[in-house]
Formats: structure tokens, sequence, C-alpha cells
């Protein structure tokens, strides 16, 4: 009932709440869960065939339109939360503001090679995240993380008997 309650607040206009320590550490529950499940659906599918979104193609296009040199393999705050950087980024997110949370604040890997860590993690909001991953999952940047990370295959009773 608690997490009901939780999700019911975190759909409420932020203005509502100023600095409310509680809806904070919801966010952050809420970004680090999203983090985790992008991170498993990364290394059990293989990122060329991921798709994220209805809408990869028109995010992916309108991307590299934008920003057609940023290289998406390693990101720090400094690059992606720059003055120019920050404008850019708001004027490329108000194209998708007719999607489902576009400007949520989510976790990213800042490094495409490795995994989600505390040292390896940077916020940005929804559409933000979606771009970069989709760039990243197209221009083969996180090939490399799902084949470390892919989970082994489950062997059969079959396989079993077939290696005996």
């Amino acid at each position: 009932m608690e997490m009901m309650h939780g999700a019911s607040m975190l759909s409420r206009p932020a203005e509502e709440f100023g600095n409310d320590s509680m809806v904070e550490e919801m966010w952050a529950a809420k970004a680090l869960e999203h983090a985790e499940v992008h991170f498993n659906l990364l290394t059990s599918v293989h990122p060329s065939q991921l798709r994220l979104t209805p809408y990869d193609d028109q995010i992916y296009e309108t991307f590299r339109q934008d920003f057609p040199d940023l290289k998406v393999g390693l990101l720090t705050d400094d690059v992606l939360k720059s003055a120019v950087g920050k404008l850019k980024w708001r004027e490329f997110a108000e194209k998708f503001n007719k999607m489902d949370d576009y400007s949520y604040g989510t976790l990213m890997r800042a490094d495409a090679s490795k995994e989600f860590s505390s040292d390896n993690s940077i916020f940005v909001f929804r559409v933000q995240f979606l771009a970069i991953e989709i760039a990243r999952n197209r221009e083969g940047l996180n090939d490399e993380v799902h084949a470390k990370h892919k989970p082994a295959k489950k062997t059969t009773q079959e396989d079993r008997t077939e290696t005996q």
C-alpha cells in the first residue's frame, strides 16, 4: 500500500514538494530500479536488436541531427551539463514533450563499456538517456558490455545427455 501511495505522489507536479527528502529518495530508488532493468535488458538481448521505445528511429535521427559529433561511448557531466550543452539538450527534449516521462530523471552509465556503479553513473532526463542509449546500441558501443555480462545459457537435460 505504501508503494502505491509513493507511486501516486511521484506523478504529482514537482512544485508541490519543494525539497522533500522522502520524494527525493523515492525518485532515486525509481531511477536505480530503471537503471537495473535497462542493464538486464542490455545483457540479455543483443543491443542491435533492442528497441527501447516505439520512437527509437525518430529519437535517433533527431539526436544525430542535433548532436552529430557527440561521442556517446564515454560521457561526463561537463559534456552534458555545460551551459551550452544544457540549452541544446533542453531544445532537443522539447521536441519529444508529447512522450510520457520524457523529462523524468534517469541514471545512465557514463562509460558504455562498463556496468552501472556509483562511479559510472550520470543523472540525466529520460529522453536524453534514450537518445544516448539508442545511439550506443546502433553504433555498437553497448556490444562490449553485452558480451562481458550476458547471462550464461541455461543447459537443459537434453544438452547434458548429449555431452555425456
